[in-house]
């Protein structure tokens, strides 16, 4: 049995997912965990598929986690939590951002965006919904949903006791730290 932990965080370009996981590294390397992480991002400033794999342990070989070997999948986008579904193990947890980016096909109106997506998703694993647009226009600005997903991913992972407010203050710009503070706080308690 491996110590090691596979977190995969996915969204769409401008999701702020590849900040999160940034943050999340920095936060377990300064917990003194060993810590590989593996972004994707190909057409993320044209609305595509963002992916990041962060994984951590004693010792960590590769940043790359093979499909059913997730423990955990932070979804920013509700389609992308059923695209990478598949890569989440049997006894793994899905966080998921009730939050819709309609692709090009479904703005133009060759495609209907699909219903029911979370239902069929909690139907074959517990799913943990999050409105974290809500939370982030409550707490002032729409940008921190990545924020708040990230706390939310900490407390179910049981990452609590990291200083994670100082991560966010040495990673984020001056003006953006608190609101960024606030929404980890917001996310943790989601």
């Amino acid at each position: 049995m491996t110590d090691v932990k596979s977190i995969l965080l996915v969204g769409v370009g401008g999701q702020g997912t590849i900040l999160a996981s940034n943050i999340l590294s920095a936060g377990l390397l300064d917990a003194g965990y060993d810590v590989k992480m593996s972004e994707v991002h190909g057409m993320a400033q044209r609305g595509g598929s963002v992916s990041t794999q962060v994984r951590y342990g004693k010792q960590v070989f590769s940043p790359l986690i093979g499909e059913g070997q997730a423990d955990i999948l932070v979804s920013f986008e509700i389609m992308e939590s059923l695209r990478w579904l598949d890569f989440l193990n049997p006894a793994g947890k899905i966080i998921i951002n009730n939050y819709k980016i309609p692709s090009t096909p479904v703005l133009i109106g060759k495609w209907l965006y699909p219903e029911g997506v979370l239902e069929k998703i909690n139907s074959v694993v517990p799913t943990k919904v999050i409105d974290a647009n809500q939370i982030a226009n409550d707490l002032g600005n729409p940008k921190v949903m990545n924020i708040i997903l990230l706390g939310a991913l900490v407390k179910a992972m049981d990452l609590i006791n990291i200083d994670w407010e100082n991560i966010i203050r040495k990673t984020v710009k001056d003006q953006f730290i608190e609101i960024n503070v606030k929404a980890f706080q917001a996310g943790i308690e989601a």
